[in-house]
């Protein structure tokens, strides 16, 4: 009986087994396959704002004197008297004596001069006294119509002309007496010095270069496409539009800090350099000599920065330059969350940000990063200001 056990217990319990297995086989539960949801990427985007920009215009320039010329002598003579600030750098005064010539020889033609003029008028005098007597003595012949010679007028005509030519020669005498002393005909200052005291000079000989310190200007030069955003006084030959232009902020350093001078446009040049194209508007600072604690002057020669304001424009939109993509696009977030591609206009590019028009409207989500090769179509969620991710409800209705 032991032994019969031994050999049906193991078929027993294989034949359960068997079975057992085939019931969990027929009685197995349906696996669905479950597909993972893919969150879409997320996105940082601006909102876009139209607002009053002024697009001012940088430029740079050398300043120099609105008034500059060459100190010329109109005699000869030798240098006896110098202004006291007749160096380079000196500052004078309008009307004041810069130089004067030795004066004697022309003391001495203007003394002859005046003799000349005292004879031909005696000898005037003296020929208008033999003229009446001659018409008395005709008259008492009583020999007819006398001609114009028995009467002196052609002697008179001599005389009169004598004296004529006798006072012009002492006035250009006295002129040139008058030019012994060389007077500065504006305030000013001296760029540079030719002779000193104890030279000789000759007429039309240069002896300083001298400019005025009222005025100072800068030429700036402008792109013409970029004309638009400044109101420059361009000028017509009616003579319209002699306005004064915006106005222009000039900067430069000097002694370690940056010093800035006010200024204005006042004209532009009368063509465009035909090299570069640009259009050259002249800035003009008054006074840029005088005085201002702790502002160095608007020297001549100094290497400045220019912003001229520009006009406001109400229909700009900024955005940071991250934002544009080639070919002057930019993605924005539809209502559904999927971005679409929009063209627009660049008017101005900078560094760190685009001024753009068209293309966009006003309140839309434009996309500034996030994804670096994105697709139109493609659906996004937007990040807060803070960095959470705003939930897309319209993206979840969709998916």
């Amino acid at each position: 009986m032991a032994s019969t056990l031994k050999f049906l217990l193991p078929s027993v319990l294989l034949a359960l087994s068997g079975m057992g297995a085939w019931a969990l086989i027929e009685n197995k539960a349906e696996i669905k396959p479950k597909t993972a949801e893919r969150e879409p990427p997320a996105i940082e985007t601006v909102m876009a704002r139209p607002e009053a920009v002024r697009l001012n215009i940088h430029s740079q320039g050398v300043v120099a004197p609105r008034t500059e010329i060459n100190l010329v002598t109109e005699i000869s003579g030798k240098v006896i008297r110098i202004h006291p600030a007749f160096a380079a750098g000196g500052f004078f005064k309008s009307g004041e004596v810069l130089l004067a010539i030795d004066p004697r020889d022309y003391d001495y033609a203007v003394t002859k001069a005046q003799a000349l003029v005292a004879e031909a008028r005696k000898e005037l005098l003296r020929e208008q006294e033999e003229a009446e007597q001659a018409a008395a003595e005709w008259q008492a012949l009583g020999g007819g119509e006398p001609s114009d010679f028995v009467l002196h007028k052609p002697h008179l005509e001599e005389r009169r002309a004598k004296l004529a030519a006798a006072e012009a020669e002492l006035a250009e005498a006295r002129l040139k007496r008058a030019r012994c002393e060389l007077y500065a005909p504006f305030a000013g200052r001296v760029r540079s010095k030719q002779v000193d005291i104890g030279q000789y000079v000759t007429v039309g000989e240069t002896l300083a270069r001298l400019y005025a310190t009222d005025v100072a200007e800068v030429r700036l030069p402008i792109p013409a496409d970029q004309a638009e955003f400044v109101d420059l006084p361009l000028s017509y030959a009616d003579g319209r539009d002699e306005r004064m232009g915006p106005a222009v902020t000039l900067s430069a350093r000097f002694g370690g800090k940056v010093h800035a001078w006010e200024g204005r446009i006042v004209r532009t040049e009368g063509a465009l350099d035909d090299k570069t194209g640009m259009l050259y508007a002249v800035a003009e600072v008054r006074e840029p000599y005088g005085y201002r604690k702790g502002r160095p002057p608007l020297a001549v020669g100094l290497f400045v920065h220019a912003e001229i304001e520009g006009l406001p424009r109400n229909d700009l939109i900024r955005l940071p330059r991250a934002a544009l993509r080639a070919g002057y696009q930019v993605y924005v977030v539809d209502a559904e969350g999927r971005l679409r591609l929009r063209t627009v206009e660049i008017v101005r590019s900078e560094r760190d940000e685009v001024v753009v028009t068209g293309g966009i409207e006003s309140g839309e989500t434009v996309m500034v990063s996030g994804i670096d090769l994105p697709v139109e179509g493609m659906r996004v969620t937007v990040k807060a200001p803070d960095g959470a991710v705003q939930a897309n409800t319209s993206a979840r209705k969709g998916s």
